[in-house]
């Protein structure tokens, strides 16, 4: 079996037996059928086939909304003016109000409520009396499962939650839904009541996961090598694993403010995965190969998606052929209009990441003397290459925990380290030094151009308030954000309407 039926495609209705109905109607939760139920939860096949199920469909929402498309919009990376047409345009400028707006919002909040119904619905199986899976199986399952069910209600606390302080965490945030078949109303949890369940998942999976695969036999990227062994403990890397869920809790500790904690966390996993050599750096040779690059970075991955439409989302978000419609960076790849230029700043040249742009000069006619440029975003291209990286959406990787470390540390000189880890990496052989009045600059730039397309900079920006980010319009000048309103996005009216 190879990857591509490791995480087969089949329909929701077909892998999941649970039917969620719409938030309106209070998160309620019913089976359709008890004995396709009990069917399906039969043997450890079925647990897998339900867990591979709702993997496969987190592409549905991180894919085009939470990861490369809008959040990243709203992070304001990319040349969507306020005027005009362009499709991510209540993005760019926060029309939460907006009718379109909502109804995606709506339609996020719908689909994740029903994922976490269905995980739910699989933890409550792995420990119901007689539960048919296996003493091997079980701490995978259910690991992962708790892991999948504490990321989307993070997820969720970010997007719609308060900016996180002392002052905010008392706050109406969203429901935690932790319990299997729900028919009662589900309460909105404050942002600290959902911070605390998130981290009490969190730990019980960590717990589940200590001893995962990856831990002894790394990600285990390709087919096995042994006859008739399972497919379902490899690919770590498309799972949320040991030290994702570690990532997870470092994220966790620095949105409510313990850095402390934080640091500790990617200070143990770091040592760890350091020791072990388990997410690696890309080489050179991966990084500019012509023809197919892992422009992803994919040995880097803690965890992220396995999506066979990426090259689909890619041709209807960033193609050139969606001319003012694609997302794109204002200017072309050098000069003082050109965003490439100031985002990676001087003596770039060789940055890997800076090479997945391409100039496309556009004119009206071949004597029109105002030729304007743009900059086109290679990162989701398609590629030829039969690797499993071609169809990777990164959700996590390796930088951001050096970047978080960077963050949480007391010493300065250690937060350097980190940055120039990174940059060199990156193919830049020059290493930096700052202040530390300096040292949130060279983060917040460093984690832009790290994340990019992989929907983390928005929450970065919320987490710090920050009332000035970089335009997307502008290669120099900066976009005010009106706090926190631009920060916190309301409830869908599918869900308050019926909360009144």
């Amino acid at each position: 079996m190879n990857i591509k039926a490791f995480f087969k495609n089949i329909s929701l209705a077909a892998i999941l037996m649970v039917s969620a109905s719409s938030c309106a109607e209070w998160l309620k939760v019913d089976m359709e059928d008890g004995i396709m139920e009990d069917a399906l939860y039969s043997d450890d096949e079925g647990f897998m086939t339900v867990l591979n199920g709702i993997y496969t469909n987190l592409n549905g929402t991180y894919g085009q909304f939470w990861s490369m498309g809008a959040l990243d919009v709203m992070a304001q990376y990319y040349n969507v003016p306020a005027t005009g047409d362009h499709p991510y345009k209540l993005y760019a400028t926060y029309s939460y109000n907006d009718s379109n707006f909502d109804t995606a919002s709506g339609n996020l909040w719908t689909n994740l409520y029903n994922l976490i119904a269905n995980i739910n619905v699989l933890i409550d199986h792995c420990d119901k009396e007689g539960s048919a899976i296996t003493e091997q199986y079980y701490p995978i399952v259910k690991g992962e499962a708790l892991a999948l069910r504490a990321m989307l209600h993070f997820d969720m606390l970010r997007f719609y939650g308060p900016i996180y302080s002392a002052e905010t965490e008392t706050q109406p945030a969203i429901p935690y839904l932790d319990i299997p078949n729900n028919k009662e109303m589900v309460a909105i949890s404050s942002a600290k009541e959902v911070a605390g369940k998130v981290l009490r998942d969190l730990n019980e999976a960590a717990k589940l996961l200590e001893n995962d695969p990856i831990r002894t036999d790394g990600v285990q990227s390709s087919e096995p090598e042994t006859p008739n062994e399972t497919n379902d403990f490899r690919y770590r890397q498309y799972r949320l694993n040991y030290y994702a869920v570690q990532g997870l809790l470092a994220r966790l500790y620095l949105w409510t403010g313990d850095k402390t904690k934080a640091y500790t966390c990617v200070f143990n996993l770091l040592k760890e995965i350091t020791e072990k050599n388990t997410f690696p750096w890309v080489d050179r040779a991966s990084a500019s190969d012509i023809s197919n690059p892992d422009r992803v970075f994919s040995t880097e991955v803690m965890f992220g998606l396995y999506n066979t439409s990426r090259e689909n989302l890619y041709n209807s978000l960033f193609a050139q052929s969606l001319e003012g419609n694609a997302l794109t960076f204002v200017g072309g790849l050098s000069g003082e209009t050109s965003k490439v230029a100031t985002f990676y700043g001087e003596n770039s040249s060789s940055d890997y990441r800076k090479k997945m742009w391409e100039e496309v000069v556009v004119s009206s006619s071949e004597e029109d003397a105002n030729m304007t440029s743009s900059s086109y975003f290679l990162k989701y291209q398609g590629i030829t290459t039969d690797s499993h990286y071609r169809y990777m959406i990164p959700l996590m990787r390796t930088s951001e925990m050096y970047l978080i470390l960077a963050e949480c540390t007391t010493d300065l000189a250690e937060a350097i380290s980190c940055i120039n880890t990174i940059r060199w990496n990156r193919n830049l052989t020059e290493e930096v030094e700052f202040t530390e009045e300096e040292r949130s600059t060279y983060i917040m730039n460093e984690f832009a151009r790290e994340v990019i397309g992989e929907g983390q900079l928005f929450y970065y920006y919320k987490r710090n308030a920050m009332e000035e980010i970089p335009s997307g319009t502008s290669a120099n000048t900066t976009y005010n954000m009106v706090v926190p309103d631009n920060y916190v996005v309301p409830l869908p009216t599918t869900e308050t309407n019926n909360r009144q």
